[in-house]
């Protein structure tokens, strides 16, 4: 590189960072699409947070095999194919829409991280080597400082994206990234040149396959980890055995690497104190970081806009890491990597605080952005460029591909298992929100009073002691219309309706914009499914006093008839035929009334949901809230961890020896 750094410098260094731009954006513009893709795809949350950690875990499990790779073949060659491998992969995760696949896009994207390992790991190495050693903060704070911008710009591309294409259109987030790729593969051939590692030993390929395994296996027992019932979930065979298998794989792992001429992790790495901290700050920024992916579906809840749309809130957090990743380079080669990393912590802890106590409480505009401001200005000063510098600072020259392989899976690892743990939290406090919002609907529906109903009732009554008419209807019971003006509701399947799954399944997959409209849906469905039976009760009630009423009409005009065919004298008189007459017309009367009540039920029930889903509409500032407050405390949990991790960060650092006053003198 040093033969060619004034010829065309400028362009193999955009070659390289529009390479790590590019693998970088993926990771963000993936998030404020997350919900909307498993819904789209019928996953829940906890399947849905795969299509991140999938792609974490195949980066961590390559990043050592592109890095071995890259010294034996040259960076060049394993920088472009590792170019190639995730336009390919971006290519079918957009293909996994029309597929209607979720395990394609998790394919596509295992492909799409195989290639993204072998992007930051070794433009660094290439960075970090040609560099001389005063400058070589400022030259990883450039790395720092792509990586971390297109690392959190990615969420606003992602949502520019979905308002340009449709939120039913996810798949264009992806193909994005396609003309970027054969730009890079044709300036690159044409420019990079093919910098190599003398004397490269054998890939351990069974290090990375068992560490892949382990891995793996932690992960999954984590995402079936109930953490509010820890002892009950822990020893369930949905988590145990997983648990198990990573601490069976643990030594053997341990035996394998010491055999291994180049292991996937160097042993005696952990002899030496610096490097030690220095990887166990790369898995805590790990964790830390991946607070980043719920930042725009928590923007979405705390102001009430629509999914898909936080991702522009995430802009603030890539402007203030953006000052701060390369701002930290400059600052390291002044006053060392130490006083800087520290900085960047407390920025986090600040942040994550801010976020928890205040934000969350009081979700406003001015609040989220403060929050966001400090978690930005956190992670621009501490993801990248001190950690390179410190793994550089404590290693041979000839290892640096190796070790900042190391570094980055190790921090992988920390990414990877983060969201497992992290979604638990989300899902958690997505399963009070059904019934915290159910909590706060009318208990019963009312239906508008029935037309004729008390008169009938008195009508019947009056039918019944009328000594004309009294035969006719003494075994008639008139139904109760009155009390048939409510019918109770019980949305925990206690009473008159028991929910249904797809309507389970809506209500889980609301966000705060549309939590109402949901609700209200459910609430018509609740009508089409429940009244049908109410309905039919009230009419077949009402069309037995019509028969009734018919039969004695009926009866009454025989018995008028023949009495007028009896001869005068013989009959009852013509007082009893009037007053049989008059009851005949009134039994007319009220055979009418009573049709006309019977057509008049279904309509009353329709305005009778009509009411109820005004009710709703009325309601719907008391929902919202209750739906923003129970998922808030998920996202409590959430950055409570990314607190905790930048406090054990903070205490790490203390036992980090930096020797820059030494170098100074």
């Amino acid at each position: 590189m040093e033969q060619t750094k004034n010829k065309n410098f400028g362009l193999i260094l955009a070659v390289y960072l529009l390479g790590i731009f590019m693998g970088a954006l993926d990771t963000g513009i993936v998030t404020p699409a997350r919900t909307i893709i498993q819904n789209n795809l019928s996953v829940d949350e906890k399947t849905g947070i795969w299509m991140i950690t999938i792609y974490t875990l195949a980066y961590a499990a390559s990043i050592p095999i592109m890095g071995k790779l890259a010294d034996k073949y040259g960076r060049k060659y394993i920088y472009l194919t590792s170019i190639f491998l995730f336009g390919i992969g971006s290519m079918f995760c957009g293909l996994a829409q029309n597929m209607d696949s979720f395990t394609v896009l998790l394919i596509a994207r295992a492909v799409q991280a195989i290639g993204g390992g072998g992007i930051l790991p070794v433009a660094t190495a290439e960075f970090g080597t040609t560099f001389p050693r005063e400058k070589r903060g400022m030259a990883l704070g450039l790395v720092g400082g792509v990586f971390g911008i297109a690392n959190i710009f990615g969420a606003s591309a992602g949502s520019a994206i979905l308002d340009l294409f449709g939120k039913n259109n996810w798949q264009y987030i992806f193909y994005i990234h396609i003309p970027i790729t054969l730009f890079i593969l044709i300036a690159g051939f044409l420019t990079l040149p093919n910098t190599k590692e003398k004397n490269v030993k054998p890939i351990d390929f069974a290090g990375i396959s068992i560490l892949t395994v382990m891995v793996l296996s932690l992960l999954y027992g984590l995402k079936n980890v109930d953490f509010f019932s820890l002892g009950t979930s822990v020893m369930s065979s949905a988590v145990l055995p997983f648990l198990l298998i990573f601490i069976f794989l643990l030594p053997i792992f341990i035996q394998v690497e010491k055999k291994a001429q180049d292991p996937v992790i160097n042993l005696k790495y952990f002899k030496n104190a610096n490097i030690v901290i220095t990887l166990v700050l790369s898995f805590v920024i790990g964790v830390a970081m991946m607070g980043m992916i719920f930042v725009p579906q928590f923007s979405e809840n705390a102001l009430k806009i629509a999914s898909g749309s936080g991702g522009y809130f995430v802009l603030v957090l890539a402007v203030f890491a953006g000052v701060g990743a390369p701002l930290s380079g400059r600052l390291i080669d002044l006053f060392g990597v130490k006083i800087v990393l520290g900085f960047g912590f407390i920025a986090n802890i600040a942040g994550a605080l801010y976020l928890v106590l205040i934000t969350t409480n009081y979700p406003t505009f001015f609040h989220v952005i403060v929050s966001l401001i400090l978690i930005g200005l956190g992670m621009g000063f501490t993801i990248g460029t001190p950690l390179n510098y410190m793994m550089l600072e404590n290693t041979r020259k000839e290892e640096s591909n190796s070790a900042l392989a190391t570094l980055s899976l190790i921090r992988s690892i920390g990414t990877a298992i983060a969201p497992a743990i992290m979604i638990g939290f989300i899902a958690h406090a997505g399963i009070g929100i059904q019934s915290n919002v159910m909590e706060l609907l009318p208990t019963e529906i009312s239906v508008p009073p029935l037309p004729y109903a008390q008169e009938l009732t008195d009508e019947f009554a009056k039918l019944k002691s009328d000594p004309a008419t009294s035969e006719q209807f003494s075994k008639f019971t008139m139904p109760d219309l009155t009390s048939m003006q409510t019918v109770q509701i019980n949305m925990n399947g206690n009473g008159d309706y028991m929910m249904p799954n797809d309507l389970v399944d809506l209500m889980k997959t609301s966000d705060v914009t549309n939590i109402t409209q949901n609700t209200k849906i459910l609430a018509d469905r609740m009508f089409m499914e429940m009244t049908p039976d109410v309905i039919i009760k009230i009419t077949s009630g009402i069309d037995n006093g019509i028969s009734g009423l018919s039969k004695g009409i009926e009866s009454l005009d025989q018995k008028i008839i023949e009495m007028e065919k009896m001869p005068i004298g013989a009959g009852p008189g013509p007082a009893v035929i009037a007053q049989m007459k008059t009851s005949k017309i009134q039994m007319s009367e009220t055979l009418q009334k009573m049709t006309a009540l019977r057509d008049a039920v279904p309509s009353s029930f329709e305005q009778a949901k009509a009411n109820y889903l005004r009710e709703i509409d009325n309601t719907s500032p008391e929902i919202e809230k209750a739906f923003q407050t129970t998922l808030n405390k998920g996202f409590k949990q959430v950055y409570l961890t990314v607190f905790a991790a930048s406090v054990i960060a903070i205490l790490l650092l203390i036992f980090y020896r930096d020797d820059y006053k030494v170098r100074k003198k």
